[in-house]
C-alpha cells in the first residue's frame, strides 16, 4: 500500500471503530450525562440528540471529509451529477431526517459513507496492482550510460549518446541503447521486454536491443540508433499513451453516466416530491414526507454508477496490464477490444513466419562427407560478403584459414572458383556447372541451390533456405483453436517458397511474388470479404509492411527485431518476435471483453433491481449500500482477473 492508501485505511479503521462504540451505547451514555445537567434540565430530550449529533459526526466527517469537499468543488465547478455528489446528498439528507424525527439514530448515514470508502480504497488498491504490472515495464528504462574517457568509465544521460558512439555495459546494469556488440559475451535478461523467462546469449557481431538486463559479461557496444528511436523510448512511449485510446466500451460507459446520473437526481427529487403531494392534494391524507424523503435518499445511493465507472476501465487497464507483462504491448484498449473480433490472420512471411536467415538445411548427392562438402564450399566463398558466402561459413562452424585459398575467381551471376589446398574447387548454380561441362543432378527443393564441383568432378549439391521459425506451425494451430476462420499468407518471395512454407504450416491461403503495394491490394480484398463484426489482423515486421499494418483493422508487429516503420504503423508488438504470442494474444483480449461484459450487465441489472425495490420503499439504507458498494467490490474483483494471463 502506498501512503495514500495507508491514511484511508487508518480512517477507516478510527471511523468503524467509534460508529460500533456509539452504536453499542456510548453515544446514549454520554448524551445522557451530558442532558442530566442541572442547566438543561427543561431542554434534555433536545440536549440529548443535539450530543448525539456531535457524537456522530466525528466518525462521519473522519471517513467522509474528502467526500463532501469533492461534491462541494464540483458544484462550484459546474459539473454536479457525479457519484461524490450523489453520496453527499444522500448521507447528509439521512443525517438531517434522523435529526428531524429525533430518532438519535444516525448510523445508517455514517455506514453508507464508511462503506463506500471501503469499496474506494478496495478500488485504489487494484488500480495500483494494474499499475504496478505496467511499472515493472517502465523500470527497463536506463538511468545512464556508460562511456570509456581516458581509461576511466563516465556515467552519461543516454540522452546525449550520439549513433556511432561507444558504450559500456557492466554485468547488472541495463543496456540502455540499441547497438552491435563489439567486444565481451554475456547472457542477457529480457524477461521485463518479453516476459521469456530464460536468458538469451549473446556475442561479438550480434545486435542488442536497449531495456534488456546484462548478466555475466562486460559489453563493449557501438550505438546504431539515439536513445529516442531505441526500442526501450518506444515502448515505454507505447505504454504511457495507451491508456489515451478508449475503447467503445469505455466511451459508451462515459456516455451512459452522463446521462445516467442526472436521470437519477431528478427521479430521486420526483419520489420525494410527487407522491407526497398527490397523497395530500389528490386523497387528502397526511403526506408521510419522511418515508419518502427515506425512500429518494436510498434510492440516491443505490443509484451511483461507482461499479460501472471504475469496473470497465479497470478491467482494460488489467487486460493490457497482464498482456504487456506477457511480452504483448497493446496501444489501447480500443485495440484490445478489436483484437477479441479477430477472425482472419495475415501474415508477411521473411521475419514473422520464418527467421529470415539464410541457413544450409540439406546436402543432397554429396559424393564425399556432408562436412567435408561444406569446408570445401565454405573456404572456396570465403573472399564474399554475400548471405549466401555467410550461411555456408556459418555452417561450417570454424575460422576460415584464408592461406588455404588461392586463385579465388568471382564469375558473376554464376558463382565462385577457387583452389583449396590446391584443389579446384567450384561453387554456384546451374549455370556454373554448365559452363564448365560438369554433369549435375537437378534439385527439388524448395531454396538457393549450391551446386559444387571438386577436381573437375561433381561432388552434389547444398540446399539453402530462409528457416521457419520453431513455433510458427504451432501458432497457426493456436490461432485455429481459438476461433481464428482463415489463415492467409503474403509475401513478396518466389511461389514456390511461399507456397512450400504455407503447406509446412497448414496455412489456408497463400498469395506470392506481391509488391508492397499488391500487399495492401490483397489485404483491402480480404477486409472487404468480412461479415459482421469480424476484425482482419495482419503479423509484419519489415518497413515495407508498415503500410499494410495500417491498412488492417489490427496490426501486429514483431518488436525485438521489426523496423521502426513496422513497431510504430502497428497497433500491438509481440516483444519477442514469437508467432505464438498472437494467439496469446486474442485470448488475452477475449478474456478481458468477456470481464467487461460480465461486469456491465452484473453492475447494470442489480442496480436496475434494487432502483426498483428502493422506489417501492422494500429496499433500505442497508440494501442500497450493497447495491453501491458491494457491487463495486464484485466488479473490481472480477476485473482483476484480466491481469492473469499465465493460464488462458
Amino acid at each position: 500500500m502506498n501512503k495514500k492508501q495507508k491514511k484511508m485505511l487508518v480512517r477507516i479503521i478510527l471511523a468503524a471503530i467509534l460508529l460500533i462504540l456509539l452504536s453499542l451505547g456510548l453515544a446514549d451514555l454520554i448524551a445522557g450525562a451530558v442532558a442530566s445537567l442541572p442547566a438543561l434540565d427543561a431542554r434534555q430530550r433536545t440536549a440529548e440528540n443535539i450530543v448525539k449529533l456531535i457524537l456522530y459526526l466525528i466518525p462521519y466527517f473522519i471517513i467522509g471529509y474528502d467526500i463532501l469537499l469533492k461534491a462541494l468543488k464540483g458544484i462550484r465547478n459546474r459539473q454536479v451529477f457525479d457519484e461524490n455528489f450523489l453520496m453527499a446528498v444522500a448521507t447528509v439528507g439521512a443525517i438531517v431526517l434522523a435529526l428531524y424525527e429525533q430518532s438519535g439514530d444516525y448510523t445508517e448515514a455514517i455506514a453508507v459513507m464508511l462503506f463506500y470508502q471501503v469499496g474506494e480504497l478496495f478500488q485504489s488498491y487494484a488500480v495500483g496492482k494494474s499499475r504496478r504490472n505496467i511499472s515493472d515495464l517502465m523500470d527497463i528504462r536506463p538511468d545512464y550510460a556508460n562511456i570509456e574517457t581516458d581509461g576511466a568509465l563516465e556515467k552519461v544521460d543516454p540522452d546525449e549518446v550520439e549513433i556511432g558512439s561507444t558504450i559500456i555495459v557492466q554485468p547488472g546494469e541495463k543496456v540502455p541503447i540499441d547497438g552491435v556488440i563489439l567486444e565481451g559475451a554475456s547472457s542477457l535478461n529480457t524477461s521485463a521486454l518479453t516476459g521469456e523467462s530464460l536468458p538469451r546469449d549473446a556475442k561479438k557481431g550480434d545486435e542488442i536491443i536497449s531495456g534488456c538486463i546484462n548478466m555475466t559479461g562486460v559489453l563493449k557496444i557501438r550505438t546504431t540508433k539515439e536513445f529516442g528511436e531505441s526500442t526501450v523510448s518506444k515502448i515505454l512511449e507505447l505504454v504511457e499513451n495507451a491508456s489515451s485510446r478508449k475503447s467503445r466500451s469505455e466511451n459508451f460507459i462515459s456516455r451512459f453516466a452522463r446521462v445516467y446520473t442526472p436521470a437519477v437526481c431528478v427521479a430521486a427529487l420526483a419520489l420525494a416530491i410527487l407522491p407526497p403531494l398527490v397523497r395530500m392534494f389528490g386523497m387528502g391524507v397526511p403526506a408521510d414526507w419522511d418515508s419518502w424523503i427515506y425512500r429518494a435518499l436510498t434510492f440516491l445511493v443505490i443509484s451511483c454508477p461507482c461499479a460501472l465507472v471504475i469496473s470497465i476501465p479497470l478491467s482494460f487497464f488489467a487486460g493490457i496490464g497482464g498482456a504487456s507483462k506477457a511480452g504483448v504491448l497493446v496501444k489501447g484498449s480500443n485495440y484490445l477490444e478489436a483484437l477479441s473480433q479477430t477472425k482472419i490472420v495475415v501474415f508477411d512471411k521473411t521475419g514473422t513466419l520464418t527467421r529470415g536467415v539464410f541457413e544450409v538445411n540439406d546436402i543432397h548427392h554429396n559424393k564425399m562427407e556432408a562436412e567435408k562438402l561444406v569446408e570445401y564450399a565454405a573456404l572456396a566463398e570465403s573472399a564474399s560478403s554475400h548471405p549466401i558466402s555467410k550461411s555456408l561459413q556459418r555452417a561450417y562452424g570454424k575460422a576460415i584459414d584464408r592461406s588455404r585459398v588461392t586463385d579465388i575467381r568471382e564469375i558473376s551471376g554464376n558463382g565462385v572458383m577457387a583452389k583449396v589446398d590446391g584443389i579446384e574447387v567450384a561453387a554456384g548454380n546451374d549455370k556454373l556447372m554448365k559452363r564448365l561441362g560438369i554433369s549435375y543432378i537437378d534439385c527439388h527443393s524448395v531454396g538457393t541451390i549450391i551446386h559444387v564441383a571438386v577436381d573437375g568432378a561433381y561432388a552434389g549439391h547444398i540446399v539453402i533456405s530462409d528457416v521457419v521459425k520453431e513455433h510458427s506451425k504451432e501458432a497457426v494451430q493456436a490461432l485455429r483453436s481459438a476461433g481464428i476462420r482463415k489463415t492467409v499468407m503474403l509475401t513478396g518471395d518466389a511461389r514456390k517458397v511461399g507456397e512450400q512454407v504455407a503447406k509446412e504450416l497448414q496455412l489456408d491461403e497463400v498469395y506470392a511474388e506481391l509488391l508492397p503495394a499488391d500487399k495492401v491490394e490483397k489485404v483491402e480484398e480480404l477486409l472487404r470479404s468480412k461479415t459482421g463484426k469480424e476484425k482482419l489482423a495482419f503479423v509484419g515486421d519489415g518497413i515495407n509492411d508498415a503500410p499494410v499494418l495500417s491498412r488492417s483493422d489490427i496490426g501486429i508487429a514483431m518488436g525485438a527485431m521489426g523496423s521502426d516503420a513496422a513497431i510504430e504503423a502497428a497497433d500491438v508488438v509481440l516483444m519477442d518476435d514469437d508467432p505464438l504470442q498472437i494467439a496469446k494474444s486474442v485470448k488475452i483480449s477475449r478474456k478481458c471483453l468477456r470481464i467487461v461484459y460480465q461486469n456491465i450487465v452484473f453492475a447494470i441489472g442489480i442496480k436496475l433491481i434494487c432502483l426498483a425495490l428502493g422506489a417501492l420503499g422494500i429496499a433500505n439504507m442497508w440494501l442500497a449500500i450493497f447495491a453501491d458498494v458491494g457491487v463495486m467490490i464484485l466488479a473490481v474483483l472480477n476485473a482483476i482477473r484480466a491481469l492473469f494471463v499465465k493460464k488462458l
